[in-house]
């Protein structure tokens, strides 16, 4: 039989009430490998008092003395890189070069944590009247909550959101996402092993409907999600109605413009990588590209020649260069897109349907797909797949291109490929998108900066990693002081703060 996991709740790993578990299958093999708890309601409140209880003791822990549990987590996650690796590619079905990413990204954002006695740090003016004083400094909250989805099982909980929480002083609660929360679990546990107190992070899977009690449970200050624009945005309305701080990061449809002049092989590849590598399974993944006419039939071409060279396979073999899809349900979803995009009228170029691998043939895999003369009408070309398809729109000029792309209703990330410094400008100047890449596939920046979308592809305020990780986890205290002389001692008269203010 699959083991059956607990879930994580004020230090201790506990049983499920419900008797209900949710499958989770090696993704190259088709095979169920455990189960996860469906919490209850009831669970779900018990973990978020567990972190509210936790909370005081851990928020007056010395900052020098939290950000020392951070260095001995970055030391642990390199330890260990290569067993959470390989947990989880076969989990979640990412080749295991882009699993070592995954947990090198959660790395990336532990390390931004250490930091956290600088960038935390508030500000001060003396003197901003005759003899006061003012301070600003930055506190933790309280409780937080993080509903996370199944496509990166180690950045997004534990890059994105838990470093950053806990280092500030906060403590955290964590939806993991039910059918690949191996990967959280395993970190969890060497969380417990960094020295991190009980309580200060916990872990639940279960479904939409109790994690309902995460939006509006008064103890907790703020949720940090990533998924559907569709859940996003009921999220957002449903916790910000409650008084909560939110940050949801939603779909995409991800452009690449690429001009004339752009090179084709070398623009081919980067295009490949960011189109079918962890079977275009990231929001920040490039599903479609408008290219100018002029270069339109030789870079498909290209595209359709080394799409074809990739090695797939299981996704726990060192070698392979593009995994299964996450599970079945998935790849059902996905083949019904192509079957839909060849409906609409697209231009079948690659078509990955009926991909075998030998010896996995109960995997999940579909094979690199392309599409050619997609229109603007098509929905296949303006919603979100989520797999290995690129969609190809052709377009006469740099204008004509920017404005197709702009006409998305999404805009996490673009790109363009040119050697233009002129239109490289007024690509990263005009266009609507949180990242912007110049002959970069991906545009995603280091954790100093922010994952920030726009439009339909982000709801809140205060974006992930960066300055603004920060500022979402933490609010600002300004204390005025003021001190009194020797002739105040003596009961002689003295101005006011506002009298003071007046003068000045």
């Amino acid at each position: 039989m699959a083991k059956r996991l607990k879930y994580l709740v004020g230090g201790e790993w506990k049983d499920t009430t419900s008797g209900i578990y949710y499958e989770i299958t090696n993704s190259s093999t088709g095979e169920v490998m455990a189960e996860a708890p469906r919490c209850t309601a009831a669970e779900v409140d018990g973990a978020v008092e567990a972190a509210a209880a936790a909370y005081p003791g851990w928020r007056d822990t010395p900052i020098t003395k939290r950000v020392q549990v951070m260095f001995r987590m970055k030391m642990l996650l390199e330890e260990n890189l290569h067993d959470l690796a390989m947990l989880l590619a076969t989990e979640m079905g990412k080749t295991y070069a882009e699993a070592r990413g995954d947990v090198l990204k959660a790395i990336e954002v532990v390390e931004l944590a250490c930091a956290v006695p600088v960038t935390m740090q508030g500000d001060s003016l003396m003197n901003v009247a005759d003899g006061y004083d003012t301070v600003m400094f930055r506190e933790p909250m309280g409780v937080f909550a993080g509903i996370v989805p199944w496509n990166f099982p180690a950045m997004i909980p534990m890059g994105w959101m838990t470093p950053l929480a806990i280092a500030t002083g906060n403590t955290f609660v964590l939806k993991a996402a039910s059918f690949v929360p191996q990967t959280a679990m395993a970190i969890a546990e060497l969380f417990a092993e960094a020295g991190l107190p009980p309580g200060v992070f916990n872990l639940v899977t279960c479904s939409r409907h109790e994690a309902e009690r995460l939006l509006v449970h008064p103890k907790v200050q703020g949720v940090s999600f990533v998924g559907s624009t569709e859940v996003g945005r009921h999220i957002y309305s449903t916790a910000a109605a409650n008084g909560k701080r939110v940050q949801a990061l939603t779909e995409a449809k991800n452009h690449a413009l690429v001009l004339r002049d752009a090179p084709i092989r070398a623009t081919a590849q980067r295009i490949i990588n960011s189109a079918f590598g962890c079977a275009g399974e990231r929001c920040m993944a490039l599903p479609a590209i408008a290219v100018e006419e002029e270069i339109a039939d030789e870079l498909v071409a290209t595209i359709a020649e080394l799409a074809q060279q990739r090695k797939i396979g299981p996704a726990f073999e060192e070698d392979t260069e593009m995994g299964p899809l996450v599970n079945e349900g998935h790849k059902e979803f996905v083949t019904e897109w192509i079957d839909k995009s060849v409906a609409e009228g697209a231009e079948l170029v690659l078509d990955g349907r009926e991909l075998k691998i030998e010896g996995y043939e109960n995997g999940f895999f579909v094979g690199p797909t392309i599409f050619d003369h997609v229109t603007p009408e098509m929905s296949c070309g303006n919603q979100e797949v989520f797999g290995p398809v690129l969609y190809v729109k052709r377009v006469q000029s740099f204008e004509e291109g920017l404005q197709l792309i702009n006409s998305s209703e999404f805009a996490n990330g673009a790109t363009i490929f040119t050697q233009s410094g002129h239109y490289a400008r007024e690509f990263a100047r005009r266009i609507d998108a949180g990242m912007v890449g110049v002959n970069v596939g991906i545009p995603v920046p280091i954790s100093v900066f922010p994952f920030s979308g726009h439009k339909n592809s982000f709801f809140g305020d205060l974006h992930v990693m960066g300055k603004d990780g920060i500022m979402f986890y933490t609010e600002s205290k300004a204390v005025t002081s003021y001190w009194f002389d020797e002739q105040a001692l003596k009961g002689e008269k003295v101005g006011t703060w506002e009298g003071t203010i007046t003068r000045s």
